[in-house]
């Protein structure tokens, strides 16, 4: 029985010990499956955040002005960091616009004068034909009145020189008056009748004369239809009506010459004074002039990075990047930081991608250039305060999942 039991104890034993062996060589197996693994993923150790830079140039020639920029300082969209001023700006052509407009000015004032000359002519004249027409129709009435009364006078008188003749005639045919008496009543008979014509003619002529004026036509020795000063206001018309066409062109003219002198001006400033201002909400990355220089138009002046571009270059090596294709996910994490950005490929450059760098703010290395070029976007980093203009900032991107995925999730 104690050999027996014995045996039984050395058989626990062994078997206690070939466990622990099995477990050990399991847990063995499970970390090299991750380091492995973790080691082996499609990865690249090099990524670094970087953004695009874009380089303000001079609008003009001049002296430039900074505002005591600071370089790697905070920047927004529109922000005026200096100016420049041209000195040498030529401005004659302003100065002869503005003589050209004071002569257009002078000549308008000297229109409005002429036309304001006439205007006051024509309303004393038309005062003075209206006096004259309306003290004209009462004197022509005046000498109708005057014709009719004499008209009916001779009638009374013709009347009175036919009862005469009467009388002398019987008279005569008795004997009780001479024929020397009928004949002077038959005189003055023939001779009244002849005035009542002549009054009888002149009422017309005047009632002619008198219904013309009341149209506003005048008959008369030294008239035409009008009198002096209606004839006077017409040839004034014309004239205002002239001084009135001139006065217009004239303020066209005026107008066209303030139009072209405030283009000018505006010109003039254009070209004599530029603000330098921001396009980017960014980083004031690279200097290129300082305050005090003369700069030619076009010259470069400084660069921006524009942090609303964010974006993670790196390289990978053949067999990697054969695996990756355009629109693929990917994760970036900082250096540093336990946090996993998604992310996506926007761009494969492949090998010697040095001129895709050329308006990054971060260049490729040697060693990248030697391996096969990849661009990520990563949405997060723009929403990250520290991020999301951290340019430079180093990092590692995996394109494949790796054996401590699971745990990763967890600690997000």
């Amino acid at each position: 029985m104690a050999g027996h039991g014995a045996l039984n104890t050395e058989y626990g034993r062994r078997r206690m010990r070939l466990a622990r062996l099995t477990i050990g060589i399991l847990l063995v197996g499970l970390a090299l499956f991750v380091i492995i693994g973790e080691h082996l993923a499609g990865a690249s150790a090099d990524a670094v955040i970087n953004a695009r830079l874009t380089t303000a140039r001079a609008p003009i020639a001049g002296l430039l002005t900074f505002d005591t920029p600071v370089l790697g300082a905070r920047v927004r969209a529109g922000q005026t960091l200096g100016f420049i001023d041209d000195d040498l700006a030529n401005n004659s052509r302003i100065s002869d616009l503005v003589d050209e407009r004071a002569r257009a000015e002078a000549e308008r004032a000297r229109l409005e004068g002429a036309l304001d000359a006439v205007r006051e002519a024509i309303a004393k004249l038309e005062e003075r034909a209206g006096l004259y027409r309306s003290q004209r129709l009462e004197q022509m009435k005046a000498e109708f009145t005057a014709s009719r009364a004499a008209e009916e006078a001779w009638q009374a008188q013709i009347h009175l020189y036919q009862n005469m003749l009467n009388r002398a005639t019987r008279l005569t045919t008795t004997g009780a008056e001479r024929m020397s008496e009928l004949e002077q009543a038959e005189s003055r008979l023939r001779v009244a009748e002849r005035e009542l014509e002549r009054a009888q003619a002149q009422t017309a002529a005047v009632e002619v004369s008198l219904r013309a004026a009341e149209r506003g036509v005048f008959l008369g020795d030294g008239y035409n239809d009008a009198p002096y000063s209606e004839q006077r206001i017409s040839e004034l018309r014309w004239q205002e009506s002239e001084l009135t066409t001139a006065l217009t062109a004239q303020t066209t003219i005026l107008t066209a010459q303030r139009e072209r002198l405030n283009a000018e001006r505006l010109r003039f400033a254009r070209t004599s004074h530029a603000n330098l201002t921001t396009n980017v909400n960014g980083i004031l990355w690279t200097m290129m002039t300082t305050g005090g220089e003369r700069v030619e138009q076009g010259q470069d002046l400084f660069q921006l990075v524009d942090c609303d571009s964010t974006m993670v270059t790196l390289s990978v090596t053949e067999s990697t990047y054969n695996t990756l294709k355009h629109g693929q996910r990917a994760q970036f994490r900082p250096t540093g930081e336990t946090h996993v950005f998604d992310g996506t490929i926007i761009r494969l450059a492949g090998p010697g991608a040095q001129g895709v760098y050329r308006n990054l703010a971060v260049a490729a290395s040697p060693r990248h250039l030697e391996r096969f070029d990849v661009t990520l976007f990563v949405p997060a980093l723009l929403n990250d305060e520290e991020l999301r203009c951290a340019i430079g900032r180093t990092g590692r991107a995996f394109f494949e999942a790796r054996p401590l995925d699971w745990l990763r999730q967890f600690w997000r």
